[in-house]
């Protein structure tokens, strides 16, 4: 047995990444089981950000879909960490 997975790729070029993160509230829609949210890209996260995926992380818990990060830089992970939502998520290397 095969888990979907859908990918959202956050790429960091002129959009923000509150734009991205909402890009990825709608494909949360399409997911079945995982979302994987690529951060390798992202150094930086703001209070519009953190509110974004809060967000993600209420929608994704009541359709039951798994939220990962990957590749989160550590300081992007620091700030979710002491804002409480790191248990909301599952990270990859």
């Amino acid at each position: 047995m095969t888990m979907a997975t859908n990918a959202a790729w956050l790429e960091r070029n002129t959009t923000s990444v509150t734009h991205m993160l909402q890009d990825a509230v709608q494909k949360l829609d399409d997911a079945e089981n995982e979302l994987v949210l690529d951060f390798s890209s992202i150094t930086r996260i703001d209070a519009s950000a953190l509110k974004v995926l809060e967000e993600l992380a209420t929608k994704a818990e009541a359709k039951h879909v798994s939220l990962v990060l990957r590749n989160p830089n550590v300081n992007v992970y620091k700030v979710l960490k002491l804002m409480r939502l790191s248990h909301r998520f599952s990270v990859q290397p």
